[in-house]
């Protein structure tokens, strides 16, 4: 029980506070940065704004993770958890690097983030295990939508950028299917609805602060 409390306290001072370090290698190495976003002040921003929207969004998975881990009834249930957890570490700390690299920042309401979507995914595991394998599925189904979409907004000469974007889609998406393999249930229509209109305000929010 000790670990149990333990383990979600130290992730949590880890994801807000440490600096991230990934276990693989960042899909934009030896792809050098293009001239065209480079010479492009406006083109910086917005991009590392996009990517800083990432980055918020992977804290909030590295939370959600962690509440439903800290509640899952099953081992099997908690140990897929924390594999994927382990997998958008990676994610955030390639998010972090490329905010950097464009003269970026990440969001200043992680803390925020985090600890809503901790509650949200504690409450998502007391429903049980097939519940919260259904959310994770549901939560990654959307996740892989929105990075299609900043795909499309993302210059096609920007090639570290997209290199990212389209591993974490990769990641996300097998995310999502061992979660459907492993009992995931479908959830209701407005519990859907409900989280695409909470990740629409967080994303929107996190692109301007």
């Amino acid at each position: 029980m000790l670990d149990r409390l333990l383990t979600p306290a130290d992730q949590t001072l880890r994801t807000l506070f440490a600096a991230h370090v990934a276990g693989r290698p960042n899909p934009a190495e030896n792809r050098p940065e293009s001239p065209q976003i480079a010479d492009k002040p406006d083109a910086r921003r917005h991009i590392a704004a996009l990517m800083r929207v990432n980055h918020a969004g992977e804290v909030a998975a590295q939370a959600l993770y962690q509440g439903q881990a800290f509640v899952s009834r099953a081992d099997a249930t908690r140990a897929s958890l924390m594999e994927a957890a382990r997998e958008e570490t990676d994610h955030l700390a390639w998010c972090a690097e490329r905010i950097k690299e464009l003269g970026g920042r990440t969001s200043m309401l992680d803390p925020l983030w985090y600890a809503g979507s901790f509650t949200i995914g504690a409450l998502a595991g007391l429903a049980g295990d097939r519940i919260s394998l259904g959310f994770v599925a549901e939560t990654e189904r959307q996740v892989v939508e929105h990075l299609d979409g900043h795909l499309q907004r993302v210059p096609e000469e920007d090639a570290r950028t997209r290199a990212i974007i389209q591993q974490m889609r990769a990641d996300e998406e097998r995310h999502g299917h061992n979660a459907k393999l492993a009992g995931g249930a479908d959830l209701p229509g407005p519990v859907r609805a409900l989280m695409q209109l909470t990740a629409k305000v967080m994303t929107r929010t996190a692109y301007w602060i």
